[in-house]
């Protein structure tokens, strides 16, 4: 159905500022449903932020405004700017898409925050 690819993981200090990337393999259509989850050991991924199709934004109490979501439909990409990193934003982070049918997930993107 679509394939997708996330990037931009690395090490940040604490406090500092990452952004993840998410390319689709085809088109994002406009009503499509977007999000990030993250999964950290020894529990269940969790919805950090999410896109309705109509532009409807959601996020996990944890992040506290200090991430966002958004998406180009011109070059297929969902973004996830994440601002102020604590011990609390590590983990796997995975893209996902639903248009109908299940859902679709990335492979996983490690995000590390350095102490």
């Amino acid at each position: 159905q679509v394939h997708l690819v996330e990037s931009g993981g690395g090490r940040v200090e604490p406090g500092g500022s990452l952004t993840l990337s998410c390319v689709a393999s085809r088109p994002l259509a406009t009503s499509e449903q977007m999000a990030w989850y993250r999964q950290v050991p020894g529990k269940e991924r969790d919805s950090v932020a999410s896109m309705t199709h109509d532009g409807i934004k959601g996020y996990g109490g944890a992040v506290k405004g200090r991430f966002a979501i958004s998406r180009d439909i011109a070059t297929n990409t969902v973004y996830l700017p994440m601002n102020g990193l604590t011990s609390e934003g590590p983990g796997l982070y995975f893209c996902t898409a639903f248009l109908g049918g299940p859902f679709t997930w990335g492979q996983g993107l490690q995000v590390p925050v350095s102490s």
